[in-house]
């Protein structure tokens, strides 16, 4: 039997431990495992559950449900987000505690059926930043926190314990037996690579939620994923605005950034040129880089900080080569409003990959204001000077003038 851990007088912790899994979401390594983290709140009318867990997992789930109380006594059921990590019990439980109303954000709604199909409609309240429920001595205040990182993400506030359950937000993959910040190991490391894999790409929306948070004492946080933060929460939720604050531009310049890959000097020649086109703008700063000696956090850190984006690359057995590619799977990890992005290279046969290139950088929102420049083999001094011609369009389009963006 499996029993629910006391966090304090009224709150228990019914998550559960995945230790074994190494990879989460496909693009995330787990050294450490992870956890499906759920809570049980105890009040003087009735027991509120707060999210549930990864279907595979549900038996532990519910004996630790049932180790406190029984399935009459959940009068709410309360859903952060419904990615089936933390949905993955919820019809399961809604079929136990049948007069259990669920509240959901109304982002939320259109998405249960294909989660939790078998859910009466009339069991569902939709919840938003300024609701709030009083019930048994407790107040559960919630707050709207979409896109972190789904569009029906929310979080909510236990205002007399000072709690607050943030969903996926201030999460990590990381198991520890010891489930609290101030008894696991080092974790930092988790942390952030959570927060760089799942939260980055959000930033504005993270600023977002911190301005919602910041109206509140927080005492504890009862996130989803990793150890639950009851000693130091300023020190998170302090990262969290540190990272998601855009740094200051550098000698308070906009900064370009072009990445290249080349096979026979053709396509460095062409960034070059382009380069020299984007310096010739004063007030940007240009920087260039061989994507071959790049590693994916170096490339993360330089994104971040450039405004534009210029990639340029051969085609190779009428592809894009590896490196190019990792570059644009780096980007789905980046929050790209107000940046710019752009293509170029050499080819000898099809010429496939910087139109390739250029579909991606608009399918991920990049603005793509220019037209790719594309050269066959060698490029001449007239297709040089039409690079260089290029990096200075791009580049007082990244300083502020209008054009229309090409289809």
């Amino acid at each position: 039997m499996n029993d629910a851990i006391k966090i304090n007088k009224n709150l228990y912790y019914i998550g559960v431990s995945d230790p074994d899994i190494r990879t989460f979401d496909i693009i995330m390594k787990t050294a450490n495992g992870t956890t499906y983290n759920a809570y049980l709140l105890k009040t003087d009318e009735g027991v509120i559950i707060f999210d549930t867990v990864k279907k595979e997992f549900s038996q532990e789930f519910f004996e630790k449900i049932e180790s406190v109380c029984k399935y009459e006594d959940i009068k709410y059921i309360i859903m952060h987000h419904l990615e089936p990590d933390h949905s993955g019990a919820l019809a399961e439980l809604a079929s136990k505690a049948k007069d259990a109303k669920v509240f959901i954000s109304p982002q939320a709604r259109p998405m249960l059926k294909s989660i939790a199909g078998n859910l009466e409609l009339e069991n569902l309240e939709n919840v938003w930043t300024n609701k709030e429920l009083k019930f048994g001595g407790k107040t559960i205040k919630f707050l709207s926190t979409p896109n972190l990182h789904w569009p029906e993400t929310m979080s909510s506030y236990l205002s007399e314990d000072q709690v607050l359950f943030s969903g996926d937000v201030f999460g990590s993959h990381y198991f520890d037996a010891r489930l609290f910040d101030d008894l696991v190991g080092d974790f930092d490391y988790a942390f952030k690579y959570y927060y760089d894999h799942i939260m980055r790409p959000f930033k504005t929306d993270v600023l977002n939620a911190l301005r919602l948070y910041e109206k509140y004492d927080i005492d504890m946080i009862c996130n989803l994923h990793g150890p639950i933060i009851r000693k130091n929460s300023k020190k998170y939720i302090d990262a969290y605005y540190k990272w998601s604050t855009k740094e200051e531009r550098l000698h308070g310049k906009k900064v370009v950034s072009i990445f290249y890959v080349t096979s026979y000097k053709n396509t460095k020649d062409m960034a070059d040129s382009i380069y020299n086109g984007i310096e010739a703008n004063e007030s940007l700063i240009a920087n260039i880089y061989d994507l071959t000696a790049l590693d994916e956090q170096n490339m993360l850190s330089i994104l971040e900080e450039s405004t534009g984006i210029l990639i340029g690359s051969p085609t190779i057995n009428g592809d894009v080569p590896k490196p190019v590619w990792e570059l644009l799977s780096c980007m789905m990890l980046l929050e790209k409003k107000g940046k710019f992005g752009g293509c170029f290279g050499s080819y000898g046969w099809s010429g496939e990959a910087v139109d390739m290139m250029q579909s991606r950088l608009k399918a991920l929102k990049f603005r793509v204001p220019l037209a790719p420049q594309k050269v066959k083999l060698i490029p001449t001094k007239i297709e040089l000077l039409n690079c260089y011609d290029f990096g200075y369009e791009f580049g007082e389009i990244v300083n502020g003038k209008m054009v229309e963006m090409t289809l």
